[in-house]
């Protein structure tokens, strides 16, 4: 069996930033799947990881020097074009996009005798807003790698289904009743142990995943994933949650990232567009300054165990880094750095292990334990506060 190596470009990672801080690149979430379990189903191999050194202990890489591994870019998408790319590599071959590697069958260290060039357009991730804006095509592709050749649990009468009913996908242990559902503009999916209550309108496409829960009289537009194990009320438009986090109640979202084990509290507004309609610019790790999107649509991007108070407003293109908690009247800067605490009046640092207990609490309701593993990562990441203020 092959065996692969999904690797963080080191450029691209810092990019993804707030998001990569506290995961590996191949573990972003968009469309129904992560990267890696899209390629897990779309190419079978061992697969591994190649990243951070903070982040090797959770994201390990299994290779050896002596190893016969394809060393893959972990922000492409296994689009058959690339996975057949991947799969005809012979040792020393790079399977490549104009001057950016997709993939090499040799150590970094060595330098490819022979450069393949892709004959189609890759889709990629480079950037955090690329998860909200591909998310479209990601549910489509991971639909058809889920569905293909199996048949959906029939909807409940009590549902009201318009548009074509195989873009609709309900696992086993799935329940949505007393629901509208406009299946013309993209497909819905709804995995075991979810949950859609009655009054929700959706407009695919729609992920809603393991677990996940959409509660009464919610609206959702496309293109939108709901991950695992989390909670969705109210508007919400083209966004993703990576996992275990909440928007439950009323309030808008649209064209943003949310990470996991976050809270964005009752009465929460996130605008995505400015009132003067002008190019949207964005908070970069990187460069360390606001850079220009090209995009007229963007909303809030959360990193990891970060919260909003009740009946709070976040300003267009807003970026909160991990562990933030804002509350109170008036709008937040647009970039909130991570492990700060409080409202317009002052953000204040959090106190380590203030941020640890808290973290450990909002965990335990999910019956999941902070593992040292975890608590290492934010220990790493607390100390290099600075470093990304």
């Amino acid at each position: 069996m092959l065996n692969i190596i999904l690797r963080d470009v080191p450029e691209v990672r810092d990019n993804l930033l707030p998001l990569t801080f506290t995961r590996s690149v191949a573990d972003l979430r968009l469309g129904i799947l992560t990267l890696r379990q899209k390629w897990e189903l779309s190419l079978p191999a061992v697969y591994s990881y190649m990243t951070a050194d903070y982040l090797s202990v959770k994201y390990p890489s299994i290779s050896s020097p002596d190893d016969d591994s394809f060393i893959v870019s972990a922000h492409f998408f296994p689009t058959p074009g690339v996975v057949k790319g991947v799969e005809h590599l012979r040792k020393g071959q790079a399977l490549m996009f104009h001057d950016e590697e997709i993939a090499r069958r040799c150590p970094l260290d060595q330098q490819p005798y022979e450069l393949i060039q892709l004959d189609e357009i890759p889709l990629r991730l480079t950037r955090s807003y690329d998860i909200f804006q591909l998310n479209a095509a990601a549910l489509e592709y991971d639909f058809t790698l889920l569905t293909a050749g199996r048949e959906s649990v029939a909807p409940s009468p009590s549902n009201t289904i318009i548009g074509d009913p195989s873009r609709l996908f309900i696992e086993p242990g799935a329940t949505m009743e007393g629901a509208i559902v406009n299946l013309n503009h993209g497909p819905v999916y709804l995995a075991a142990g979810s949950e859609v209550m009655e009054g929700t309108c959706i407009r695919g496409g729609l992920a809603l995943c393991e677990g996940a829960q959409i509660k009464m009289g919610s609206r959702i537009y496309g293109a939108t994933t709901i991950g695992p194990h989390s909670k969705v009320g109210g508007e919400v438009a083209n966004i993703v949650i990576i996992g275990y986090s909440n928007k439950a109640h009323d309030g808008f979202l649209g064209n943003a990232v949310i990470g996991e084990w976050c809270n964005i509290a009752a009465g929460c507004v996130a605008s995505n567009l400015k009132n003067d309609y002008t190019e949207i610019k964005l908070w970069n790790y990187p460069t360390r300054r606001f850079q220009r999107t090209g995009l007229q649509f963007c909303g809030l991007i959360m990193g990891d165990h970060s919260k909003t108070g009740a009946n709070t407003m976040i300003n267009t293109a807003t970026v909160f880094g991990v562990g933030v908690n804002f509350h109170g009247s008036g709008y937040p800067r647009n970039f909130v750095p991570s492990f700060t605490e409080g409202s317009t009046a002052a953000m204040t640092e959090v106190p380590f292990d203030k941020f640890i207990d808290t973290a450990r609490r909002v965990m335990a309701r999910r019956d999941v334990s902070l593992t040292q593993v975890d608590a290492d990562i934010y220990r790493h990441l607390y100390d290099l506060t600075d470093t990304y203020r």
